[in-house]
């Protein structure tokens, strides 16, 4: 995109982005998202990310994300637990390896850098 935006995020249209199975520790969980915007070298991305119930591991990127609805733990290996809800602004480190628990579909905008 080159040009500025505005989008209503909790009623953006987002494409089904299967887990790998070996990522899901329990239930049946689906990701879906949407990049709404990334930089020419393909280091910058901004976009919306939804995941259902269900627990699952991830090795994160450079990633600040808010929480616009649903809730989850994020168990970070070696590091804290964060709790989040809608309204909740969370930092990630790259190559932080998180398990998470997600209790109610979550939807967030992020911001990674690679």
């Amino acid at each position: 995109m080159t040009h500025s935006f505005a989008l209503h995020v909790p009623d953006a249209d987002l494409e089904a982005d299967p887990l790998d199975p070996a990522q899901i520790l329990s239930g049946t969980p689906e990701v879906s998202g949407k990049v709404v915007w990334e930089s020419d070298d393909g280091r910058q991305l901004r976009g919306i990310w939804q995941i259902t119930p269900g627990v699952v591991t991830d090795t994160e990127a450079d990633e600040l994300f808010v929480v616009i609805s649903g809730s989850a733990t994020i168990a970070i290996e070696g590091g804290p637990v964060l709790t989040v809800g809608p309204g909740d602004m969370a930092v990630l480190r790259e190559g932080d390896r998180t398990t998470w628990t997600v209790h109610e579909t979550l939807r967030k905008a992020y911001a990674i850098s690679r």
